[in-house]
C-alpha cells in the first residue's frame, strides 16, 4: 500500500517537525530544496531516457499501421516530457523562491502553505482555500 504522505520523489522523507518549530526554518528549507532538486534531477533522467529511447527505437517500418503506432507511441512520449519540462521550470522558479526566502507562503493572502501541503506539492503557491477558489472561477468560466 502507497504512503499516504508520499512525495513526488523515492527514497525522500517528509520533513517532521518539533514542536513549536518556527514554519519555514533553515531546516525546512533546506529539505524542500534538497527534495526539489533530487525531483528535477529526476525528471531530467526521463528526459534523457525517452531521448535514447526514441533515437534507438525509431525504425521506418514498412507496413503503415506499425509506422503510425510508432509516431502515437513518439507523441505521447514527447506530451509526457513536454509537461515534464514545464515542470522542470517550475522547480527552477521554486527554487528560486526558496533563494530569495519567498517559499511556503500563498501568494494571493500570505498565510502559509503548509507543510503537508508542500510535501504533497513542493511546487505550491497558493494556500488550499485561495486554490480551491481559483478552481471554482475556473469552473464557472468553462461552464
Amino acid at each position: 500500500m502507497a504512503d499516504k504522505h508520499a512525495l513526488p520523489v523515492k527514497g525522500f522523507e517528509p520533513y517532521r517537525p518539533q514542536e513549536g518549530e518556527e514554519y519555514m526554518n533553515e531546516e525546512q528549507l533546506e529539505h524542500f530544496q534538497q527534495l526539489l532538486l533530487a525531483w528535477k534531477q529526476q525528471l531530467q533522467e526521463e528526459v534523457e531516457r525517452t531521448v535514447s529511447h526514441m533515437r534507438d527505437d525509431a525504425n521506418n517500418y514498412a507496413d503503415p499501421s506499425d509506422r503510425a503506432t510508432q509516431e502515437e507511441e513518439f507523441a505521447l512520449e514527447l506530451r509526457t516530457r513536454d509537461r515534464e519540462r514545464k515542470l522542470i521550470r517550475k522547480i527552477d522558479e521554486t527554487l528560486e523562491r526558496i533563494r530569495k526566502d519567498d517559499y511556503g507562503f500563498c501568494d494571493q493572502c500570505g498565510v502559509e502553505i503548509g507543510l503537508r501541503r508542500l510535501e504533497a506539492r513542493p511546487t505550491a503557491t497558493l494556500c488550499i482555500d485561495c486554490k480551491t477558489l481559483e478552481e471554482i472561477r475556473e469552473k464557472q468560466r468553462v461552464a
